[in-house]
């Protein structure tokens, strides 16, 4: 007994091989691993650390082997209710560095106001 009954379509799924070799470049990309490697506070300078948070506003920092956080420039980079906490990581060259801040909500459990 068959439930479902599809249309035949009037022309293949694939459109020709150039749209074939440009979905094997994606897979391939991203099966690969592509994407940029996080950055990491203990490979920089308190400086360098600081200033990737200042410029681009909002950024996943690695602060240590499998560890990593966001951290943003201002109270406009986080959502909702978040609030700012402020951060202090390890670089390579101070072991508590100011780099900016993180979004947390505020609760009545928690200490920052």
């Amino acid at each position: 007994m068959q439930l479902f009954r599809f249309a035949r379509r009037s022309t293949p799924l694939n459109a020709g091989p150039a749209a074939t070799g440009a979905a094997a470049i994606i897979a391939l990309l991203a099966a690969t691993g592509f994407a940029e490697a996080r950055p990491d506070t203990l490979a920089m300078s308190c400086g360098e650390a600081a200033g990737l948070v200042a410029a681009h506003g909002a950024i996943v920092l690695g602060t240590g082997p499998n560890l990593y956080d966001r951290y943003v420039r201002e109270l406009r980079f986080c959502s909702g209710f978040e609030q700012l906490k402020p951060e202090w990581v390890k670089t390579r060259d101070n072991p508590q560095c100011f780099i900016g801040y993180t979004c947390y909500v505020p609760t009545r459990d928690n200490n920052f106001r």
